[in-house]
């Protein structure tokens, strides 16, 4: 018979020193690196308020409405500090995307660029903070398009 404690133990070790390995080597990063190029942060696009302002300072460009471009948030969002979105795109040669967010005092909420080749998908979080419109606009053959979906944020999560 086997003891399950020793074989526990030897499991335990193992694993460790796997992982040890891995992150010695570099095969697993210990954190994520921001951008180094600072450069290239919107900063004006994200001070300006009003959803199609912001995409004419951050694109240059009006945004057409595209049924090409999927969005998975909830329609009511119990808690407005962490709503969960994500987008995806059936456009063809996505080079950026990005969350917009109208009643924010910001409305731009994140922006992506989409390296070639890569499968056109975002996830993220977004802060809100009453029921607004949440846009994506995705950026596509150098044309802009977006999608937008109503969340009614509730307080305390009753519906009200």
């Amino acid at each position: 018979m086997i003891d399950q404690t020793r074989r526990g133990l030897l499991k335990g070790v193992l694993g460790a020193g796997v992982a040890g390995i891995a992150l010695g080597s570099g095969l697993v990063p210990l954190r994520a690196l921001a951008a180094p190029d600072a450069s290239k942060w919107p900063k004006k696009a994200f001070a300006t308020p009003g959803v199609d302002e912001t995409i004419a300072e951050l694109y240059g460009m009006e945004a057409e409405e595209s049924d090409k471009i999927s969005m998975d948030l909830p329609t009511i969002a119990q808690n407005g500090a962490v709503v969960p979105v994500k987008v995806e795109t059936s456009l063809p040669n996505v080079t950026g995307i990005a969350l917009l967010v109208a009643k924010n005092p910001n409305a731009l909420a994140a922006t992506f660029e989409i390296p070639k080749g890569t499968l056109p998908f975002i996830s993220n979080r977004l802060k809100m903070a009453e029921t607004t419109d949440v846009v994506a606009v995705v950026i596509s053959d150098g044309k802009a398009y977006k999608a937008t979906q109503n969340v009614k944020v509730t307080v305390g999560g009753c519906g009200g």
